[in-house]
């Protein structure tokens, strides 16, 4: 069996013919938010149904926190500490080294967020987060919500201010920055239930805001939801079929085809050069001849 499909002969160097992808871990309902805590040698991620976050390292899985708030994606800031998007309470939290939770973000000029559902750090300790609708669509636990903001992608700067950065996109979603932070990338995933193929936009960024949004590159199979750059500044992306990797120039390089929809990936591992893939039940990884550069 074929993991891989070749669509420039550069990424030919970036997978191995003996590295294939691998399940590590099944039987969840809807995976999503992979971080990778190198100091803790483990994988944290969300099965969001399930209202819990697990912890996988190569012994096995363990419950990290249940509930969860129905946590969809995560991140650490520059300290180590886990950053969490909560669709079921509608913000963004840290958990502190104690274990004490501190709330980041719920609201915005007086309006409650919709539900945060991807989040970066930047190197300047900024955190970036996207507040797409889907959490308050879904019926947890018998209820639904009411949307007061528009979809947007939000700062929170290291003062704790809140700034609304992009309001034109129709459900923005995963975020990547490059790797000099010159260039922000958003998943747009508002268009999922038409004929117009899922997108990404690349914004440059300029006094530390995204200015000049423009297409990126358009996703053939699925939708873009989860994005991650490597050290070289190619985006790998989830898809329908697997994970594309996509040039700094919007080329479509090649694909690493899962048997499940893909919904997030991160890269991890004592190298950095193993990726990590949440896609519907599973986990699956796999090594790559190239690094990431997400924190830590």
């Amino acid at each position: 069996m074929s993991f891989f499909q070749i669509h420039d002969p550069v990424f030919a160097s970036y997978v191995m013919g003996n590295a294939p992808v691998k399940r590590i871990a099944t039987g969840f309902d809807w995976v999503e938010g992979p971080v990778w805590c190198g100091d803790q040698n483990c994988l944290l991620f969300s099965d969001i149904p399930n209202n819990r976050i697990l912890r996988w390292t190569e012994e096995g899985l363990t419950t990290f926190r249940h509930p969860s708030n129905y946590s969809n994606g995560h991140t650490r800031d520059r300290q180590g500490r886990l950053i969490s998007c909560e669709h079921g309470t509608r913000r963004v939290t840290r958990t502190e080294w104690d274990g004490s939770i501190t709330v980041l973000a719920d609201s915005f000029q007086g309006k409650s967020l919709n539900s945060p559902n991807d989040v970066i750090v930047a190197s300047d300790g900024a955190i970036w987060f996207s507040d797409p609708h889907y959490g308050i669509m879904t019926d947890y636990e018998g209820f639904k919500a009411v949307q007061e903001l528009p979809c947007s992608v939000y700062r929170i700067a290291t003062d704790g201010s809140i700034a609304a950065m992009i309001t034109d996109m129709a459900c923005p979603n995963g975020l990547a920055f490059s790797p000099d932070e010159s260039r922000l990338y958003v998943a747009d995933t508002g268009r999922m239930f038409s004929d117009d193929p899922q997108h990404i936009r690349v914004f440059d960024m300029k006094d530390g805001r995204p200015v000049n949004g423009r297409l990126f590159h358009k996703i053939d199979t699925g939708c873009a939801d989860g994005i991650r750059c490597d050290a070289d500044g190619n985006l790998w992306s989830s898809a329908g079929d697997g994970v594309h990797c996509i040039a700094p120039d919007g080329r479509l390089l090649g694909k690493i085809l899962v048997p499940e929809t893909v919904s997030n990936i991160c890269f991890g591992g004592r190298a950095k050069h193993r990726l990590f893939i949440t896609a519907t039940t599973s986990i699956y990884s796999i090594i790559l001849n190239r690094r990431g550069v997400q924190w830590p």
